[in-house]
């Protein structure tokens, strides 16, 4: 192992992770949600536009996508934890309406109570 990469395995070791929040399903699933989103972030998301020809239902759908892509931290289903973005947001996607409604209206309800600044 080369010199800078031992430095940088110290660095990191020593970073507190960011604040976050789990949310327990009736399954006993658990989807941890960071508390807090760089000023950047939150700005692209208070900016984000719509094409003319999307539906309101599109509109709240891709939202709900947005916030849930940038607030998964983790998410645990039956014992089995996902932690990497492409993990979270394909088993997002591919989980049945009922699921996707409970984690869409977790993550609407968390980033009014956390993130104020986004104006839901």
């Amino acid at each position: 192992m080369g010199r800078r990469q031992r430095r940088r395995g110290s660095e990191t070791a020593s970073v507190p992770h960011a604040a976050s929040t789990d949310y327990h399903d009736d399954e006993g699933n658990v989807l941890t949600l960071r508390d807090e989103l760089s000023p950047g972030t939150v700005e692209r998301l208070r900016g984000r536009e719509s094409s003319a020809a999307a539906s309101r239902d599109d509109i709240q759908v891709r939202r709900i996508e947005l916030l849930f892509e940038r607030l998964a931290v983790r998410w645990e289903i039956a014992g089995l934890p996902l932690e990497g973005q492409a993990e979270l947001l394909g088993r997002y996607r591919m989980a049945d309406p009922e699921l996707r409604r409970w984690v869409g209206q977790t993550v609407t309800e968390h980033a009014r109570d956390q993130l104020p600044e986004l104006g839901l």
